[in-house]
């Protein structure tokens, strides 16, 4: 007889006579799955595991249509409304069951709907995209941010949430040693995979196709991808797509500069100032200093304390007045960086006693300090692309400098320049001024740029290495000059 547990034949008294038997189970969900591997890395057919897959399908109950490449999530869940139920936190984990069974049949249902899911966001293919292919991968990578327990769009946003394993939940999502995938372990990872894919799709289609359509751009997900190639495009288009256009580059800039806001506030800039008086409102009301400089007038009888004199904690600041000068390579390979800074400008801009400037340059310079509060504006003014020569640039900064020592200098470029020994000299004048001087290398999110090895070599020569990595190493460095 054959033991319903190990699946292997026993003899009468339980003692095995014979090779273990494989459960049919395990067999149908290892089919899937390899069907699922194969049509991720070789878009073309395999005919046995698509015939094999074909029959476990139907044998289980599920519809055919789960292995057509072309069909969406959406379509099979119109044709079959009991498999929405079915997708939501599919690859959510799952308490272990108590008796420590497992639901082999289950496990088969998942596996099928769990390679939908995935073949269909995964495998997003080549060539040239239109805007309802778009529209249909945005719907499933959906469902796949739902089957992880998320809302639709949350992971491609960067704001990861779901629901992750934790105590007595098996990383595998089917408790005592299943095999049905649980990627919400991945979720960190899951998300800027799904942008990135996004972002290509974006752009091997006609952008300009997907914007003139206000219900296919509201489905956009802005990122820095999709913000370049609409700052690139943005003097094609005109109407209803450079509304849109406009409306998903201020959505970026106002996430992208919340975040940065708050570390640049973080730390307030300057020192107390105890020179003057602190302001008597509420909010400044210092309660402990209060109660122990009035310890004396306790009155044990009564049980109160009587106050004589109310104390105030000091909030001004000792600030002198700084210029911050930022100037910023707009070549192509600096896109992220010209966004970034562009922000943190105008964060700086906003705090008190410090005078920006910010300008852009290519082969020719743009002072862009009249718009530099204004993020979206400035970049609206910028010109992506060209070569680069930082004399131009040099030959604005250089007027703006009235007092060195209360003056910084940013500079962002990968500093690979057509005049190179004259821009480094006139960068080694303003640092022997007194001018801090801070050459920038990358400020991006993802901390990676190259820097050319003649500059980087000189600046750490000069005193000033080059800043190359996060924008938070950059918002320390001025924090620190400002305080």
């Amino acid at each position: 007889m054959t033991d319903q547990t190990t699946g292997q034949i026993t003899g009468p008294t339980g003692g095995t006579d014979g090779p273990p038997v494989a459960d049919p189970h395990d067999n149908r969900r290892q089919v899937l799955y390899w069907r699922l591997l194969a049509r991720l890395f070789d878009p073309e057919e395999q005919v046995t595991l698509e015939s094999a897959s074909l029959a476990v399908v139907e044998d289980i109950g599920l519809p055919p249509a789960l292995l057509d490449p072309q069909a969406s999530v959406d379509s099979i869940v119109q044709r079959h409304p009991d498999l929405a139920a079915e997708f939501d936190g599919l690859m959510a984990p799952e308490p272990n069951p108590e008796d420590g069974a497992r639901d082999r049949a289950a496990e088969v249902r998942r596996a099928a709907l769990v390679s939908k899911v995935l073949l269909n966001v995964f495998a997003s293919g080549s060539g040239t995209v239109t805007a309802g292919q778009l529209a249909r991968w945005q719907s499933d990578a959906g469902w796949l941010e739902r089957a992880l327990g998320c809302r639709p769009g949350e992971l491609r946003g960067g704001r990861a949430g779901g629901r992750m394993a934790g105590p007595g939940v098996s990383p595998t999502g089917t408790g005592g040693g299943g095999t049905t995938p649980d990627l919400s372990r991945l979720i960190p990872a899951i998300g800027p995979e799904l942008g990135a894919i996004e972002a290509d799709l974006v752009k091997r289609m006609h952008l300009r196709e997907v914007l003139a359509d206000p219900k296919l751009a509201a489905q956009l997900t802005p990122s820095m991808s999709l913000i370049e190639q609409l700052l690139r495009d943005k003097n094609n288009l005109s109407g209803v797509a450079l509304a849109n256009a406009k409306s998903l580059i201020r959505r970026f800039v106002d996430e992208v500069a919340q975040v940065l806001r708050t570390q640049v506030e973080k730390a307030s800039v300057g020192a107390i100032d105890r020179s003057i008086p602190p302001k008597r409102v509420f909010r400044n009301l210092d309660l402990d200093r209060t109660i122990w400089k009035n310890l004396t007038n306790w009155s044990p009888e009564e049980q109160r304390l009587y106050v004589d004199r109310l104390y105030y904690r000091h909030t001004a600041r000792k600030t002198t007045p700084q210029r911050l000068i930022v100037v910023v390579d707009q070549s192509g390979s600096m896109v992220d960086s010209m966004v970034n800074c562009t922000i943190l400008a105008s964060i700086f801009a906003g705090l008190p006693k410090v005078d920006v400037h910010l300008i852009a340059y290519d082969t020719q310079a743009l002072d862009l300090t009249p718009w530099v509060h204004d993020p979206f504006e400035t970049l609206l003014r910028t010109k992506l692309g060209g070569g680069t020569d930082g004399t131009v640039a040099m030959a604005l900064a250089q007027p703006k400098v009235a007092e060195p020592r209360n003056t910084v200098v940013v500079w962002i470029s990968d500093f690979y320049e057509w005049r190179t020994e004259p821009l480094f000299e006139s960068m080694a004048a303003l640092h022997r001024s007194g001018v801090k001087f801070i050459p920038v290398g990358s400020v991006t999110s993802s901390g990676r740029g190259s820097v050319n090895p003649w500059f980087r070599e000189r600046f750490k020569d000069l005193g000033t290495p080059v800043i190359s990595g996060h924008i938070r190493k950059l918002v320390n460095e001025l924090k620190t000059f400002l305080a």
